[in-house]
């Protein structure tokens, strides 16, 4: 009597939608230049209707699964049809990865970072905690606060002292993130963060239970770096991209303005910051993901801002543009396990923009957007907010209102198309309309 054949292992798992359209086309390519055939599978939450921009998202996957991710038997439900024939699994987005998370023990035969791992760098306190205990070279002084209050004031300045940062422990993108240069400052910024983090917790899906983090403030020259890490934990570095903040433009705010890539940094800068990165990817216990690390380089040398277990935001666009590299490809190889691609050749120069309105408020006009889109440089443009929507700090809580993608092979022009692209674009707002009786 023949012996059934096992069914064949080609089902490749998405955990949650992705927040960009176009990363879903990117992960259901991933066989187009591959022999073998695969079959996509989107997992999302059960009863979950899709909302009028995910409906092609949706459209694209071969199978769309549901479960209640709180539910053993709903997960086991699910995936049980299934289970032989899932290759790999990966998920995009941080607010993707505590579902992610929640389904490793239900997949064991895949190869996936084990949860603690995930917990660790999702929390910048349990991140940081496990930075020290490695290397306290890694990053900076910090400690945990749950008020605002004298005693909470004076421990604090105490310990880490000023200037220092403000930033919620399970929050992304710089999300009601501030800066404190004295302790009027300091009482001020924690007093708003308390207010508003449970609010902006629920609204951007934050991971874990609200905490506030207060570290030292670094001075320095902001970069980061997209690793990948396999099974066995060897990392495959992509090539740094340099980051200007906010702040650095004159924003009271620390949203990455610019990231551009290449840096012009030199092999043996590139190589410390390698270094310094991957003890901050062991330190965290991390494999079979990609890992998107933000570095300072000081005076004292390279430090870890902070690490996410995760897919860099924009970099399928900067990767490929500057030299070739299938990101999303790449990133769902290495958990196959297969050894990702990295070309090296130089096609040009890319820079990604997150665009903010100088001042909160009604957006009442959007000028230059026409003259942006016929620049020699200009790739792409996502709009955020629209006239009439409301334009908010990242800081308070606000996403950009346009993200703008520049390309040029001769990385003069790319400079000189920023700063046009800098003089051209303008956001108007004005604030709020007071209601009728209110001072």
């Amino acid at each position: 009597m023949a012996r059934k054949s096992l069914p064949k292992k080609n089902i490749i798992l998405l955990v949650g939608v992705p927040n960009d359209p176009a990363i879903a086309k990117r992960f259901v390519e991933f066989g187009k230049h591959r022999k073998n055939k695969y079959r996509y599978a989107l997992l999302v939450f059960a009863n979950r209707t899709p909302l009028e921009s995910e409906k092609d998202v949706f459209g694209l996957f071969d199978i769309i699964l549901t479960c209640n991710f709180d539910s053993a038997e709903s997960i086991i439900q699910c995936l049980q049809p299934y289970e032989q024939e899932f290759l790999a699994v990966t998920a995009r987005g941080e607010q993707n990865i505590p579902n992610f998370t929640k389904l490793i023990p239900y997949l064991p035969y895949l190869r996936t970072p084990t949860q603690d791992s995930l917990a660790w760098a999702t929390s910048k306190f349990e991140m940081r905690k496990r930075f020290a205990a490695y290397d306290k070279k890694i990053s900076p002084a910090f400690m945990l606060v749950s008020d605002a209050n004298k005693k909470t004031i004076k421990a604090i300045l105490e310990k880490i002292g000023t200037p220092l940062v403000i930033k919620p422990s399970g929050l992304a993108a710089s999300l009601l993130v501030t800066i404190a240069f004295h302790e009027e400052e300091l009482e001020k910024s924690l007093r708003r963060t308390f207010r508003q983090i449970r609010s902006q917790y629920k609204k951007w899906e934050g991971r874990g239970e609200p905490q506030v983090l207060v570290e030292q403030f670094m001075e320095g020259e902001m970069y980061s770096v997209d690793i990948y890490v396999n099974s066995r934990g060897k990392m495959y570095f992509c090539p740094l991209v340099h980051i200007k903040t906010g702040r650095s433009i004159g924003f009271d705010d620390f949203f990455g303005y610019q990231q551009m890539t290449p840096t012009g940094l030199s092999a043996e800068s590139v190589a410390e910051a390698q270094e310094i990165s991957k003890k901050a990817i062991r330190a965290l216990g991390l494999r079979s993901t990609t890992v998107h690390i933000e570095l300072m380089k000081t005076e004292k040398g390279w430090k870890v801002i902070e690490l996410g277990p995760r897919v860099g935001g924009f970099r399928d666009i900067l990767y490929e543009l500057s030299y070739g590299i299938k990101h999303t490809d790449n990133d769902i190889a290495v958990r196959i396990p297969e050894r990702p691609k990295l070309p090296r050749k130089l096609k040009g120069y890319a820079a990604a923009f997150k665009i903010f309105a100088r001042q909160e408020g009604i957006i009442t006009n959007l000028l230059g957007v026409k003259k942006v889109q016929e620049l020699g440089s200009f790739y792409s443009m996502d709009a955020n907010k629209k006239i009439g929507d409301r334009a908010v700090f990242a800081k308070n809580g606000g996403k950009s209102i346009f993200n703008i993608f520049l390309f040029n092979k001769d990385r003069s022009e790319l400079l000189a198309d920023i700063r046009r692209m800098e003089q051209m674009l303008k956001i108007e707002t004005e604030p709020r309309a007071q209601k009728k009786g209110k001072p």
